[in-house]
């Protein structure tokens, strides 16, 4: 019974271990990212609220800076005095682009492709080759022609 005991413990501990040194990396372009966009190349934005939205007004003689365009999970503009802190974002203007538009318009163009989903340099497609190989195999086999 002690050696089964050790043996869970040892096991709960490893896996507790492997799960700690598990890393999730998501950039813009991504469908599941949430942040900052810079608008710049994409056009204008469709938004879920005609006006930013502000939680804390900035004190007398500050400017609240430049507009922030976020991406954020649905829910979270509702609440967003519950979720400004995440983002930096409490004391700035902030506009919700639509979760539609950073699908179509936003992964596309991280992606390689224009809004309208065609691919920014069509042609043959990656490959350089006329579909036989290259002729640097090591292969000793025989050959078909």
């Amino acid at each position: 019974m002690k050696n089964l005991f050790l043996a869970l413990a040892a096991a709960l501990t490893f896996s507790e271990v492997m799960a700690a040194d598990v890393g999730v990396s998501v950039s813009i372009g991504q469908p599941g990212f949430y942040g900052h966009i810079e608008i710049g190349n994409y056009g204008q934005p469709r938004l879920i609220y005609r006006d930013p939205v502000i939680i804390h007004r900035p004190g007398p003689g500050m400017s609240p800076g430049r507009p922030l365009y976020l991406h954020v999970p649905p829910g979270h503009a509702k609440d967003w005095g519950k979720h400004c802190r995440k983002y930096d974002a409490c004391g700035r203007q902030v506009y919700f682009v639509q979760e539609s538009w950073y699908n179509e318009v936003v992964v596309p163009m991280h992606r390689g492709h224009n809004a309208s989903g065609q691919a920014d340099h069509p042609g043959r497609g990656k490959g350089q080759g006329n579909g036989r190989g290259n002729g640097s195999g090591q292969g000793k086999g025989r050959k078909d022609d």
